[in-house]
């Protein structure tokens, strides 16, 4: 467990097996049970969490702000660096949004070009956007980049709330390092000081005046809500979810001063589009009946109300016609 008393799960890959079967038999007979959160963004989901009823709201909104915040920071850097297996490294801040005639004229220059070679070379494709030099990897280097992202995302994706696959800053932190390792095999030489990666990398970034700004949740500003309550930081988790440890439910996270967030439907998404198609289905089959007037039905055999009666007299199948 970690120090705030939330489960965090281990990378077993470098353990021996003997270690893994314990690990998990002793959880197996100690009957280790968890509190499954659910944790959500509106109406959006975005991981799952296990943590214990005995845990404090404040350690738990902590938690669950750091993991939220963290996954933000693997998509943001995931973006730029599939701009920079495109383009290369970015241009210096008095460079950018500029023609190569306005460069010229006023005799900038790129000092990091040079310093910042990817491995095995180069190859130039024009940044169009003209926020980066077009010196771009070479094929080898920018599937290193491209792999190393698509492992990333996968690590911490929402898809792990339908893979029931619970997440943690451990599993944050081992995709940050992924992508940092990728990026210092491709440009070992490290990039600009300016550069959003790095800057991510090293907790520097400026956010201010983005569209990401809007998305981070400052730890202070945190609230978590279940069932359009407010968990207050002063409280345990037992004290709205009760003793029982084997439950699971929705959280939402969302700043402070935005009032309590939706209630969540009463069926899901899913659901709702099947009783709809059932109902469609079902309103069809009716029309069909309303339109299909036809009695001929009614002289068939199986209709006749005196077959019964003629085949205990045994006259069943007499047929009369004159001689």
């Amino acid at each position: 467990a970690s120090p705030d008393g939330l489960l965090t799960t281990r990378s077993f890959e470098s353990c021996s097996f003997e270690a893994v079967a314990g690990f998990w038999i002793g959880r197996f007979y100690l009957g280790l049970k968890m509190v499954l959160l659910h944790v959500k963004r509106g109406d959006e989901s975005q991981f799952l969490l296990e943590t214990t009823g005995s845990t404090s709201i404040e350690d738990l909104t902590l938690a669950v702000t750091r993991i939220y915040n963290g996954r933000l920071k693997v998509q943001r850097v995931c973006a730029e660096m599939e701009m920079l297996a495109e383009h290369g490294i970015l241009l210096p801040p008095n460079m950018q949004g500029l023609t190569d005639e306005q460069i010229e004229e006023l005799k900038l220059k790129d000092e990091w070009a040079e310093k910042c070679i990817p491995s095995g070379g180069s190859v130039f494709k024009k940044d169009e956007t003209g926020r980066r030099n077009g010196h771009a990897p070479n094929e080898k280097m920018k599937q290193v980049l491209k792999a190393t992202i698509d492992e990333a995302k996968a690590l911490i994706s929402k898809k792990q709330v339908q893979a029931n696959v619970c997440v943690n800053m451990d599993m944050v932190k081992d995709a940050l390092d992924q992508l940092h390792g990728a990026v210092m095999i491709v440009y070992p030489m490290g990039l600009p000081p300016y550069d959003p990666i790095r800057m991510e990398f090293e907790d520097k970034e400026c956010l201010s005046g983005t569209h990401a700004a809007l998305e981070v949740i400052e730890e202070p500003e945190a609230q978590l809500w279940w069932a359009a309550k407010e968990l207050k930081r002063t409280n345990h988790l037992s004290d709205y979810v009760g003793k029982n440890e084997k439950t699971k439910i929705i959280v939402k996270i969302q700043k402070k001063g935005q009032g309590a967030p939706a209630r969540e439907p009463v069926i899901s998404n899913e659901e709702h589009k099947q009783m709809m198609l059932y109902y469609y289905k079902r309103q069809e089959e009716l029309k069909k009946l309303e339109e299909n007037d036809d009695d001929s039905c009614l002289d068939s055999e199986w209709a006749d109300s005196r077959a019964l009666k003629r085949h205990f007299h045994g006259v069943k199948d007499i047929k009369w016609r004159p001689r």
